[in-house]
């Protein structure tokens, strides 16, 4: 078994999928706390579903650690529409990762999965031991296939080599840095669009997919980041850890917060011909806060910062 290894100033850190939403909100965390020497590889330098070129990098760069945050990911209708993508494309990514992470003597790494993981109609709230408890929520069973692989990866690399893998499921996200595209988003970055798009036209309503009763849970994703950093300098164990705020609300009441946010004044219609996906999903997250972190950024702020962001993002294009 190979000593569990924490991060020091002087890491040499790989953050897997540093231009995503969560990989560059940890790129903010680490630097924000004295961690510097971080390497960094966008999709065009490095093919990450390629096996040979992802253990190139890793016998030339010898990171000691790595915060898998690279994947394909998308919200109910880019998971329907791409499903063979979403299981091939994310096993290629984290199988060849943690092999190349581990032959090549890496200290620590943390793979981040996501909260799809869990039996669609799990107890409320959802604690780490209801993994592989039941059937997954069909629109995104793809990418909930893969996410369990690659816990269970991690697992198997520490039993049979002693690797320090960790996995985090962190449940939904949002913030700086997210996909507003029109289609492919998740629930907030989408509404963001949608309300800002139909302020500036005048609309009188605007549709919200499903019933708007399904109730979620939403983390601001530099407290994700903040939460990640603090797993792989504290936490080594063989379970996964649970990562939320502990709260959630409707769909259709996050609707009508954004709609606030975002200054749209017409009326929000429901729109019960989409699908509404899992009824309620809320994390257990007393291990994390067990272990001595919780989130502190409510969604009314992180809405008024994911906003300020989508609007620049819209100028620069």
């Amino acid at each position: 078994m190979r000593t569990a290894s924490f991060m020091q100033p002087e890491s040499r850190i790989y953050v897997a999928g540093h231009r995503g939403l969560v990989g560059s909100a940890i790129v903010r965390a680490l630097r924000a706390k004295g961690f510097t020497n971080l390497v960094l590889k966008t999709h065009a330098q490095l093919d990450l579903c390629e096996q040979q070129a992802v253990n190139a990098f890793f016998a030339a760069e010898k990171p000691t650690h790595v915060f898998l945050a690279a994947a394909k990911v998308g919200g109910i209708h880019a998971n329907a529409s791409y499903p063979a993508e979403f299981v091939r494309d994310n096993i290629l990514i984290q199988n060849n990762i943690i092999e190349a992470a581990y032959a090549n003597g890496c200290a620590k790494l943390l793979f981040l999965g996501s909260s799809c993981i869990y039996p669609k109609h799990c107890p409320q709230p959802i604690k780490e031991e209801y993994l592989l408890s039941g059937p997954l929520e069909p629109t995104n069973e793809w990418y909930a296939i893969a996410k369990i692989a690659g816990i269970k990866m991690c697992q198997a690399y520490r039993i049979q080599y002693g690797f320090d893998a960790i996995s985090a499921m962190p449940t939904n996200l949002y913030g700086p840095g997210d996909n507003y595209h029109a289609e492919n988003s998740h629930v907030i970055p989408g509404l963001i669009r949608r309300f800002h798009e139909a302020k500036l036209a005048g609309l009188d309503c605007v549709s919200v997919w499903g019933t708007g009763t399904p109730r979620r849970e939403f983390l601001y994703v530099d407290d994700l980041a903040e939460a990640l950093v603090f797993l792989m300098s504290q936490y080594s164990d063989m379970e996964h850890v649970n990562v939320g705020c502990g709260e959630d609300v409707s769909i259709l009441e996050l609707a009508t917060l954004v709609a606030k946010t975002v200054g749209y004044a017409g009326k929000l219609v429901t729109d019960p011909s989409k699908p509404d996906g899992t009824p309620r999903k809320l994390l257990d997250v007393g291990r994390l806060n067990a272990l001595g972190w919780s989130a502190t950024t409510s969604l009314e702020q992180g809405l008024r910062t994911t906003y300020a962001d989508f609007v620049q993002t819209v100028q620069a294009i």
